[in-house]
């Protein structure tokens, strides 16, 4: 009886904490985002992140951070950067649930292109190169959409290849 109840209590516990899964959690839970999750916990964003949403977030990777200049993440990560931080992350956040297939769709829609309205004010362009949805930034930065619809109780992340940047 003891073993019946633990089991129960040990499948309900994983099945509530399944669900509770926020975007945060999902870029906790993926060894490709620890860059990531140190930068939101850096400028303050991961009750943001936490909150309601829905938010459609694109995910660099590590490796995609690793690709900007030597000691840009490291300078970004200093205490008097946390307001520059914070706005280069909101620009990799979108309000809404936009899984995949509304990215095509609306890219479809937009005769090729559609533009995003990002958190931090900015947007960034989506478009389809080679069936690949491409982000281009307000910048002229491109990332491509490496992993898609990584699907969150308050939104969905997209992983990206390369750190996108405002204005």
């Amino acid at each position: 009886m003891k073993m019946k109840f633990l089991l129960m209590f040990l499948i309900g516990g994983i099945i509530s904490a399944s669900a509770q899964k926020t975007v945060v959690d999902v870029a906790i839970g993926s060894k490709d985002h620890s860059t990531l999750v140190v930068a939101v916990k850096a400028a303050d964003l991961v009750s943001t992140l936490q909150g309601k949403g829905p938010f459609t977030v694109f995910a660099p990777t590590n490796e995609a951070f690793a690709k900007l200049p030597k000691g840009t993440v490291e300078n970004l990560l200093k205490p008097e950067n946390k307001t520059t931080l914070a706005k280069i992350l909101t620009y990799h956040v979108v309000a809404g649930n936009l899984d995949a297939a509304a990215v095509v769709k609306a890219i479809k829609a937009g005769n090729g292109k559609v533009e995003l309205k990002t958190v931090s004010g900015g947007a960034l362009t989506a478009s389809l190169k080679n069936g690949k949805v491409i982000l281009t930034d307000e910048k002229g930065g491109i990332a491509t959409v490496t992993a898609t619809d990584l699907k969150a109780e308050n939104g969905v992340v997209h992983v990206i290849d390369t750190v996108l940047m405002p204005k």
